[in-house]
């Protein structure tokens, strides 16, 4: 059992899914094993491949297995963990991938962080290899386009926005999204940039680093649309530009050079002050 000091009872483990049937029953066993006595949450984004059936067949054997089904005419990945975070019952919560990408056994020290007394925790990747060449970029630039936003609103950054895997108090995560929810990027990827820009800017957070791990199966969901979404992201400004790239740029090749040179752009135009941001809460 890898669970240090921490009373498992206080923590679920939020998984959102979207066609992850070949991941699902793996990943929710490994944690059980590791963690007796936490709670999992899969929040599903209407798959189509078994994923439902195979979580619903999980919960015959898991009494802290939960499954939500998500309405199809709202899927996104923001929505669907705004969704899973808001109906955590326990005093804490952590966030990971099914795909093993997220190790289960580094749960552990992103859970020691929150009940140490950290608001959010990050878990920071330290290799990067596992990634294709356009995903390493793309990552990079939305990190570095997000990182620049959030520099600009005095808000506090992590060293890895783009990670995925984090955690945190679930009455601190769900005050933000009540509060402000309506203007998060629901059809986005990166809920975590959503919540440190609109957390207090003196919230504590904290970070893990982790081993990045190879994607036991299936395909990943993510590609260049991911520095679209961050852009959107970034107040008004970036939601305009955002969405004109998404619209007039359809090649991929073509729209993952004009996106690196846009955030490049965006980025010093923000730090310049030359762009108007949101408000600060």
């Amino acid at each position: 059992m890898a669970s240090g000091e921490n009373d498992l009872a206080k923590f679920t483990v939020v998984i959102p899914t979207y066609n992850e049937v070949e991941n699902i029953s793996k990943i929710v066993e490994e944690l059980f094993r590791l963690y007796p006595g936490i709670s999992i949450s899969v929040v599903d984004d209407d798959s189509k491949d078994g994923t439902i059936e195979a979580v619903l067949a999980l919960q015959k054997k898991h009494d802290r297995l939960e499954l939500t089904q998500r309405d199809p005419s709202k899927r996104g990945l923001t929505a669907s963990l705004m969704e899973g975070i808001s109906s955590v019952k326990t005093d804490f919560y952590i966030v990971m991938d099914a795909d093993f990408q997220h190790p289960p056994a580094s749960v552990v020290d992103l859970m020691n962080r929150v009940s140490g007394g950290a608001d959010l925790v990050v878990g920071v990747r330290i290799n990067r290899e596992p990634l294709t060449i356009t995903r390493r970029i793309a990552s990079t630039g939305a990190h570095k386009l997000a990182s620049s936003y959030l520099w600009l609103c005095h808000k506090k950054r992590s060293h890895d926005l783009m990670s995925g895997f984090f955690g945190g108090r679930t009455d601190v995560s769900r005050k933000v999204i009540l509060e402000h929810g309506a203007r998060f990027e629901k059809k986005g990827f990166k809920v975590l940039f959503d919540l440190l820009k609109h957390a207090p800017r003196d919230i504590r957070l904290a970070e893990a680093q982790f081993v990045f791990g190879v994607r036991a199966g299936g395909e990943s969901k993510l590609n260049s649309d991911i520095i679209i979404s961050v852009m959107k992201q970034c107040g008004l400004a970036g939601k305009m530009l955002g969405t004109s790239v998404q619209l007039l740029v359809i090649s991929k090749v073509a729209r993952v050079i004009g996106l690196l040179i846009l955030v490049a752009i965006f980025a010093i135009a923000l730090v310049m002050g030359t762009i108007p941001h949101s408000p600060t809460p």
